[in-house]
């Protein structure tokens, strides 16, 4: 018997609309954060890949980056820009062009990459970014490395960055390899670093792991509804009717320049911002109410957009 669990639909539901009396920023303690996917090429193909193989290609011209960067570096405050892909490594211009633009600006850099760089790209980025990196969030795929690899080139990059900088270790809980998951996690605590598990996401919503597999899960991660309230896992909660600040102080910005207020808006062809490239990206004056049934990503809630759940 299949275990039940949130299904992502697409069924068409009137664009939410910001409230407007309730401000334009959360209760601090948030970090105003933007995903940037600065490049769409993977070097690595997953089979549980949620994004299809024709999507994981391309990278933005000079001038679209720049278009990109230009906005970047004219939000007001102090931002934290997460550089996704893809593969951020990818982008041949990433060392020498983004990051260095980034730089100029004030805010807080952070990554999410599989560390297939090389030792001396990812000692370079540690350089570049001293005293400004936030969070290396780095994905470990079984199918691609070895785990006492993966674990080395982490530790070369802790020991090149600044003290400040947090490193997290991100695994899917691929269902026929969760032997191999629990044993990975226990080589990445062993190293000091954290582990963070995912469930499998499937084009509809998650994988529907069956009540064996959950309970291996579960074994690996500890117990679910805990680990859904402390969000030290990704379990894809609901946060249906909540107040929520994507599309105001939390967006994904696309390689194409397109901007939307989060993940899950998009895929329901819902909060579009505009484009970089064509300069014409509006944030949302204020919060919303969240209408959909799933939030498969954990940035906006790790970030403190979402009514409730505190950083």
């Amino acid at each position: 018997m299949a275990h039940q669990l949130p299904i992502l639909t697409n069924t068409w539901s009137p664009e939410p609309q910001p409230l407007e009396d309730d401000g334009a920023a959360p209760p601090w303690p948030h970090q105003p954060t933007v995903e940037w996917q600065v490049c769409g090429q993977c070097n690595y193909d997953c089979s549980y890949c949620i994004q299809s193989k024709k999507y994981r290609v391309g990278y933005p011209t000079r001038d679209e980056l720049d278009a990109a960067l230009d906005f970047l570096n004219g939000l007001p405050g102090q931002w934290e820009v997460k550089m996704t892909g893809g593969e951020p490594f990818a982008s041949r211009l990433l060392l020498d062009h983004i990051v260095p633009r980034l730089v100029a600006g004030s805010h807080t850099i952070s990554t999410l990459t599989n560390l297939s760089a090389s030792t001396k790209q990812l000692q370079r980025f540690a350089a570049l970014t001293h005293g400004r990196l936030g969070i290396v969030s780095a994905s470990l795929h079984l199918e691609f490395t070895r785990v006492p690899d993966f674990i080395a080139r982490l530790e070369l990059l802790r020991d090149h960055a600044h003290a400040n900088a947090r490193f997290v270790v991100n695994m899917v809980l691929v269902p026929d390899r969760l032997a191999e998951v629990a044993a990975a996690k226990r080589e990445v605590e062993a190293a000091g670093f954290r582990w963070f598990g995912q469930l499998m996401k499937v084009k509809r919503g998650l994988h529907p792991y069956t009540a064996a597999q959950m309970r291996e899960v579960e074994a690996i991660i500890g117990d679910l509804e805990l680990a859904t309230r402390t969000r030290s896992a990704n379990m894809a909660p609901a946060y249906t009717g909540r107040r929520c600040w994507t599309g105001a102080r939390y967006l994904v910005l696309l390689q194409s320049g397109d901007a939307w207020a989060c993940r899950t808006a998009r895929r329901h062809d819902q909060g579009f911002l505009g484009n970089v490239v064509r300069g014409q990206v509006e944030l949302r004056p204020g919060p919303i109410r969240c209408p959909y049934s799933i939030c498969p990503c954990t940035v906006p809630a790790n970030r403190g957009m979402i009514e409730g759940v505190a950083r």
